[in-house]
């Protein structure tokens, strides 16, 4: 496969523009829940959506840290930017150390990401299957046809819907015996007749609103066979496993949003100066005191979340219960301190005129993403049970075994 020396370089001393320039957008597409072009079009002149590429193909491939850094200061600007973006990188950043994507296809994906953005993300979700992590089969159906296959079903939770240019769909094959796999439906391709894709507004939440995770229906669709892959008998398929890194991307991008919330918490602050005090809410003590206990939790989560992925990046294995462990931790870190701020102001919090109750809405949307914080501490207690070994049992004797 051919190297892609084409593709915009990405230079993390950039961060700081791109955050300003999202944040100068969020609350647009957050009040319209319009899909954030100008804002992917931002990123990929900063040479953010091929941050991950791998150098095998040219590109800088952005490790786990990296990212982390990167989902901060994406998630500061605009949240919902940030999530969109991250379903891209982590695709690259497969691709980066295995043919995930089929060769050929992926030499495409490059050549589009040079033209402009293209994004990506795994449509698998479903009203009835649910999460795919969870087990079971999608409802959606791949029916053989010459040259290719003809994909049918509808997606749900679909992020970036409208912007994506591949759409990397489950589905079930309609052979005797019947396989599930992905087909990589290009959602830009020309000259399709009697067929097509349809994508709704359902996506109407009260938080990461320009994340545009809308319903996507697709009728017929053709897929070269070529974009088709990773096709196993259903017979023998199991949950998919999740646990294909530390797993640090997504909460570091909720914490990013608790920054941005923190960093307008301490101006709102500093400008409010009450005539009775004579100076500003942010020489009171109580105020300070709890500054304090925000950066206690925000710092120590980070932290966290950046040693993990420097271990991973140094070729340590991230055991499950710790990434998992450390995702709870950060999300609980991101809610806990939006609300502690929100109950420090009181109404100024909940206006509208104010970014902080957005903040808000934002953060609680990390409790979406699997691992759910139910499914995180039931694995973790049946761990900890089954770590317990039985007691041994001790030997006895008989009343006959004593006479004798």
């Amino acid at each position: 496969m051919t190297s892609a020396p084409s593709l915009r370089p990405y230079d993390p001393a950039s961060l700081p523009a791109v955050t300003a320039a999202l944040a100068e957008r969020a609350a647009d597409y957050d009040r319209t829940g319009a899909f954030p072009a100008e804002s992917i079009q931002v990123l990929h002149e900063a040479g953010v959506l091929t941050a991950t590429v791998g150098k095998r193909f040219g590109g800088a491939e952005l490790g786990h840290a990296g990212t982390v850094d990167l989902m901060l200061a994406l998630g500061e600007g605009d949240p919902s930017v940030a999530l969109i973006t991250a379903m891209t990188l982590a695709i690259h950043a497969r691709q980066a150390t295995e043919d995930a994507l089929p060769p050929a296809l992926y030499e495409q994906v490059l050549a589009a990401s040079i033209e402009g953005p293209s994004l990506l993300n795994a449509l698998q979700v479903e009203p009835a299957l649910g999460t795919p992590s969870r087990g079971g089969a999608p409802a959606t159906t791949a029916r053989k046809v010459s040259g290719g296959w003809r994909v049918t079903g509808h997606k749900i939770y679909s992020t970036g819907a409208e912007g994506l240019r591949w759409m990397i769909v489950m589905a079930t094959t309609d052979e005797a015996e019947p396989r599930v796999g992905s087909f990589v439906v290009d959602a830009r391709r020309e000259g399709i007749t009697g067929e097509g894709i349809t994508i709704d507004d359902s996506w109407d939440n009260t938080g990461m609103r320009a994340t545009g995770s809308h319903g996507v229906t697709f009728d017929g669709v053709f897929v070269p066979d070529e974009f088709a892959f990773g096709l196993q008998p259903l017979a023998q398929r199991k949950p998919q496993d999740q646990n294909l890194g530390p797993g640090t991307a997504l909460p570091a991008i909720y914490l990013g949003a608790a920054h941005a919330a923190r960093r307008w918490f301490i101006g709102f602050l500093d400008a409010r100066r009450p005539a009775n005090l004579g100076h500003s809410l942010l020489e009171l003590p109580r105020f300070e005191a709890a500054i304090g206990e925000i950066d206690i939790e925000l710092t120590s989560s980070v932290a966290l979340l950046r040693a993990l992925a420097d271990q991973a990046d140094r070729g340590i294995p991230v055991p499950k219960a710790v990434a998992w462990s450390a995702k709870t931790v950060a999300n609980r870190a991101a809610i806990g301190t939006v609300e502690k701020m929100v109950s420090l102001i009181g109404n100024p919090g909940l206006s509208r005129s104010n970014p902080l109750e957005r903040h808000l809405r934002d953060v609680y949307s990390a409790r979406v993403h699997f691992p759910q914080e139910d499914t995180v501490t039931t694995f973790l207690g049946k761990q900890a049970k089954a770590s317990i070994a039985p007691a041994p049992q001790t030997a006895t004797t008989t009343d006959s075994e004593n006479k004798s």
